[in-house]
């Protein structure tokens, strides 16, 4: 038998947005966007059928990159949608209620977190800057050859202590451009670096800072962490943004 039940799914919730703002906008599987109030809050939610999205069928397509990989970029995309036009908290992904009346019981328990969230970021934007080693290029092959174990040995040990050196080196400059930017922001945040695996990046990342920037301030912002960038060319310097505040207003959900 079918399963065509339905959930609401939750995208994000904001403070004085316009309606009009999302009527382009299409949730999860193309589906109409709707809005759920709460005195000053609305909930972004989509219909959602509960066959994928209940507990037994997150546990399997989380696991699914072909359907997880649209979910995330629908997610992301209508939470971009509403934070051009107004204060928002992103919630995480798959955040399900039942029903209208779920989503309002959610308004309720969040609503002072959710209120000192949008105070925290109305007028602001998220800007991530990662600093990483530069890639080493290729050694090229030593003019005398290895003649013994402990030569071998011995050229092991001195690249590891320069590698260790170039990163030390790395992560005090790091600190340093940190605490720049950290003056040009509302607030930061220090991340756990990311597996090079799933970002792409090369070389070892010695910063992942989100920084929460004021919308007037963004092109002060992202001019001085290019400067920082072209008077360290021995680093790599990655800046990315504006975006939703995602770690500046992302809720401790239950």
């Amino acid at each position: 038998m079918t399963d065509d039940r339905t959930g609401r799914y939750l995208y994000a919730v904001c403070r004085g947005l316009d309606p009009a703002a999302l009527d382009e906008v299409r949730g999860l599987q193309g589906r109409p966007l709707a809005l759920v109030p709460h005195q000053e809050l609305v909930a972004v939610v989509s219909d959602v059928p509960l066959a994928e999205f209940d507990e037994d069928g997150l546990r399997r397509n989380l696991e699914d990159l072909a359907w997880l990989e649209p979910t995330v970029r629908t997610h992301d995309e209508v939470i971009h949608a509403a934070a051009v036009a107004a204060p928002t908290a992103p919630l995480r992904l798959a955040t399900i209620c039942y029903d209208d009346d779920g989503v309002r019981e959610r308004l309720r328990e969040w609503y002072l977190p959710l209120m000192q969230a949008l105070d925290r970021v109305e007028g602001c934007a998220e800007w991530s800057v990662k600093v990483l080693t530069a890639p080493q290029a290729v050694e090229p092959v030593a003019a005398a050859p290895v003649t013994s174990g402990a030569e071998y040995l011995r050229r092991k040990k001195a690249a590891a202590s320069e590698r260790t050196s170039r990163d030390d080196a790395a992560l005090e400059l790091a600190g340093r451009l940190h605490d720049q930017l950290h003056e040009l922001a509302t607030a930061s945040r220090q991340l756990p670096p990311q597996d090079p695996r799933l970002s792409g990046h090369q070389g070892t990342m010695v910063l992942n800072g989100a920084y929460l920037v004021r919308v007037e301030d963004a092109d002060a912002f992202a001019g001085r962490v290019d400067e920082l960038a072209a008077a360290h060319p021995e680093i790599v310097v990655d800046r990315r943004g504006p975006w939703p505040p995602y770690s500046f207003a992302m809720l401790e959900q239950r």
